[in-house]
């Protein structure tokens, strides 16, 4: 039986699986896994950094996990809200659009 793909797999294990083996095994089977935080906590943790960085394509995929691990949508707003005010308003206001468009394909 062949086990389903990762979705870093997916994304980008055909021309770089090196990257999506340390995805899958460092990332999310070490880091991730490691007890000091709550998978709830590295979500927010990680929304936040990736509004603060303005990495989009992340964002999306984390804001899906951020709701898997606990995070309320009410939160997840209140992040893109907050970091509007450190993280500048371009950023706080792309990350509502992007928290609306996720919140709408669920």
């Amino acid at each position: 039986m062949t086990q389903p793909r990762s979705r870093a797999q997916e994304l980008v294990g055909d021309i770089t699986p090196k990257l999506a083996e340390l995805t899958d095994d460092v990332l999310f089977g070490d880091v991730w896994a490691r007890p000091e935080l709550s998978r709830r906590d590295r979500s927010l943790i990680t929304v936040a950094a990736l509004i603060a960085l303005g990495r989009p394509d992340q964002l999306r995929s984390h804001l899906g996990l951020a709701l898997e691990n606990g995070l309320t949508e009410a939160e997840l707003a209140e992040v893109a809200t907050h970091l509007a005010f450190y993280a500048g308003w371009p950023a706080g206001m792309s990350a509502a659009t992007i928290l609306k468009d996720v919140l709408a394909s669920r």
